[in-house]
């Protein structure tokens, strides 16, 4: 097979399977899409995806088209460029017949089309390799036909960037005269088309280190832009050369290079290989090494896919009232839906980066989302490489319970890499330790520049954001910091990798609200000798916040998971120090709604600024209140009472609410969200949600309701297992998911009674709590 890039392989060896794996489960076919009607445009465009990469699939007027992405691709503003458009066509062309059928395939993650016209028909199938970056275009047709792809690029020059247009990249709302998204280079080469994107050496990296005052350590900030070069080339063994073209498609201009078969055939065969290099490798040599292996392993490269696939679905499913496939029900929607993200979520299983919140790989152009952003189909609304923290923690929690802890290392990582860099943010500004990682965070660790605050006071400490959303909020690092706890929980796995960057986020908190605590007095603590988290952030909304619940709740719930790690980790780990900074956190504060004790989102702050909920933070991400917890009472009347959790209550994008109706056992209010969020999106592919606040497809969305239909399925409070704890009793499911200790559940809940109840391992079933 194809060579296997190391951190692929370690991540293999890392995640412990699970025995006795089951096979892929037949009601999947049942969520597969289909269509018997051409698209109207790229606005009714189906994914498909596989490894790191990610195409939008359509047929329009004929001709099959499809959008290429790729994990890492930024340019030199920071956007995240597609790699291009490919058509296909045929001559004849039996796609101008009536018959007509495509068909989007979860059990390989393939795309089926076909198409016939009298006495010729064709059959079309397009998929990505899992473990080679390559894409696959299979042509089988019942007489002869030509085949004419054509490479088509929008970039073949440089491109001004128009008024807006920049909040596809870290400059947002910054329109610097002359910004430019540079040309690509794209060439036949002997009998295929080759396109790549090299970048500059001069970044906006290097305006975020200026603006942001960290000249001084330049020369140690890791820099992923510079010379970061990415492509592919696009071949076939019948094809050559057939000139070029040019023309618009909506409103944008492109240019097209042609290959064409030699000769007439039943079959034909288009492959594009892409390739990302950082600037130290050759993309040369790269793609070079990827074309020979194509040749080589295009064979057995199917079925590795196949198996990759297989085993994806087989380890987690949900479906909802399977038995009846009514496209019309709401119920049934949420579980094919669900299912329809988390294969999305599949397409960037290996990625450099994490899935992006705003589209992850599958954005198209712009004016189907927003008529008056009609810009090129590189655009997507809050930048490319720009990582929210509070949005991408959505697309990553749902894979602890669906058993998807591969998927979870190119989060981590990110985190990982860019570790130094926000350390030297704290040495740099304050002298002391620990990371400072901000919300709107670049792919190079430091905050976007834009967000950072562009216009500044000169006086202003140059460690602040100045910025009314985002100023003093650092605590969402913290909640990968749980998830990386929580997989070593779930499945077992090594993570003294990991164990600096965790340690590193915790000091921060520790050193710099000392810090600041001396720069207001002589105390670096209160009377109870506890931290003063003082100026601090709950969430971006109640701001200028005095011991916000949610930088309390992350920072106790990390430091007893950390206390609590296996013996394994006592040597690379000081238990001692982290239980002397857990006795300095202070106790989340309490305020009353109509006599009712509620969780207060902060001791004291200043305004309220956005429509967080951090008083239920507490619930989840948490884990301090809910169903087998303490105080449960607490948490209800929170939900109940407090008037900015109902005024701020939604299904929309991010919004998490019903994740906390689940956890607290509210079914019918879990129900009722969750049929809002999860139901089809009004377009044409179903599970493309958004914009929310952010864009299409909105991968938050998509997380925040996934969440929300394990959690009314299955929760855990230590070693309890709790079954349907938010379940309607009239909704027939099938499900398998994950919980702590290597522990597998499957049930069947079918016309009011469990029919399946199957744990792996064994012993774990007398942990289970019934709650149906």
């Amino acid at each position: 097979m194809n060579k296997i890039p190391s951190k692929i392989l370690l991540f293999l060896c890392f995640v412990l399977v699970e025995p006795n794996a089951k096979p892929q489960p037949a009601a999947l076919d049942a969520y597969n899409v289909v269509w018997t009607t051409q698209s109207k445009n790229a606005s009714e465009t189906m994914p498909c995806g596989g490894g790191d990469i990610g195409l939008n699939v359509w047929v329009e007027n004929g001709d099959i088209l499809f959008y290429m992405a790729k994990s890492g691709t930024f340019d030199e503003n920071n956007s995240m460029l597609k790699l291009g458009r490919v058509r296909v066509q045929l001559n004849p062309n039996p796609f101008e017949g009536k018959a007509f059928r495509q068909e989007l395939k979860l059990s390989d993650g393939s795309v089926h089309i076909f198409g016939s016209d009298g006495d010729l028909n064709a059959d079309v199938k397009i998929w990505v390799d899992v473990y080679s970056p390559v894409i696959h275009v299979a042509v089988s047709s019942s007489q002869k036909t030509t085949l004419k792809t054509t490479y088509e690029s929008w970039r073949y020059q440089d491109r001004l960037l128009r008024k807006w247009e920049n909040f596809q990249n870290s400059y947002k709302w910054i329109n610097l005269e002359g910004l430019k998204t540079y040309a690509d280079s794209i060439q036949f080469d002997n009998n295929a088309v080759r396109f790549y994107h090299q970048n500059r050496q001069e970044t906006v990296f290097d305006v975020t280190v200026e603006r942001e005052q960290m000249e001084q350590v330049k020369d140690q900030l890791i820099n992923p832009l510079a010379g970061l070069t990415f492509g592919g080339m696009m071949f076939g063994d019948n094809l050559e050369p057939a000139g070029t073209t040019t023309g618009n498609y909506l409103s944008t201009d492109f240019k097209g290079w042609h290959l064409k078969s030699k000769k007439p055939s039943k079959t034909h065969e288009v492959a594009i290989v892409l390739n990302t290099a950082n600037g130290k490798t050759s993309w040369q040599e790269g793609i070079e090494n990827y074309v020979e292996g194509y040749h080589k392993h295009k064979n057995s490269s199917l079925n590795l896919t196949l198996k990759w696939w297989q085993d994806y679905w087989s380890r987690s499913f949900v479906f909802i009232n399977p038995e009846q496939k009514a496209e019309t029900s709401e119920v049934w929607q949420v579980g094919r839906n669900y299912t329809l993200f988390r294969y999305m979520l599949g397409c960037n299983a290996f990625g450099d980066y994490p899935t992006k919140f705003n589209g992850g790989l599958f954005t198209v152009d712009p004016v189907f989302t927003d008529s008056t952003r009609a810009f090129t189909p590189d655009f997507r609304n809050w930048s490319g490489g720009t990582f929210t923290a509070q949005n991408q923690r959505l697309v990553y929690f749902p894979m602890l319970k669906s058993g998807d802890f591969e998927l979870m290392k190119p989060q981590f990582d990110f985190y990982l890499r860019i570790l130094h860099n926000a350390e030297l943010r704290s040495k740099v500004y304050w002298g002391h330790d620990g990371a400072c990682f901000t919300e709107q965070i670049e792919n190079y660790g430091l905050p976007n520049p834009v967000e950072y605050g562009w216009d500044r006071p000169d006086d202003y400490d140059p460690g602040r954001q100045y910025n009314a959303w985002l100023e003093y909020q650092y605590d969402t690092s913290l909640e990968f910091c749980f998830m990386i706890l929580e997989m070593a929980k779930y499945n077992g796995s090594d993570i003294s990798e990991y164990l600096p960057l965790i340690e590193s986020c915790l000091t921060f908190f520790d050193e710099h609200y000392q810090y600041l605590a001396a720069q207001r007095g002589v105390k670096k603590l209160d009377e109870n000798g506890h931290l003063v988290l003082y100026p601090g952030s709950a969430c971006e909304t109640y701001k200028m916040a005095y011991n916000a619940t949610s930088t309390i709740a992350a920072l106790k719930t990390v430091l007893e998971e950390v206390i609590g790690l296996p013996e394994k980790y006592n040597e690379k780990i000081n238990k001692i120090h982290w239980q002397e900074m857990l006795d300095r956190i202070p106790p989340i504060s309490f305020t009353e709604y109509n006599r009712h004790k509620t969780i207060a989102p902060a001791k004291l702050w200043e305004r309220v600024n956005n429509t967080e909920v951090p008083q239920l933070y507490p619930v989840f991400p948490w884990g301090m209140y809910g169903i087998g917890h303490p105080d449960l009472d607490v948490a209800l009347n929170t939900w109940k009472y407090d008037p900015d959790a109902i005024k701020f209550r939604s299904h929309m994008g991010w919004k998490q609410d019903v994740i906390w109706a689940a956890r607290l056992g509210l079914t019918e209010e879990a129900a009722a969200l969750c049929l809002k969020k999860m139901k089809d999106s009004g377009r044409r592919f179903p599970a493309f949600w958004g914009p929310g606040f952010d864009w299409v497809p909105d991968h938050n969305w998509g997380g925040s309701g996934m969440i929300g239909v394990q959690e009314m399925l299955l929760q855990t409070v230590g070693d309890k297992i709790y079954l349907f704890p938010a379940w309607p009793k009239e909704w027939n499911v099938h499900f398998k998911l994950h919980a702590p200790g290597n522990t597998t559940v499957e049930a069947e809940l079918k016309d009011g009674e469990i029919k399946i109840l199957n744990v792996f391992p064994e012993n774990r079933k007398k942990d289970i709590i019934n709650c149906y």
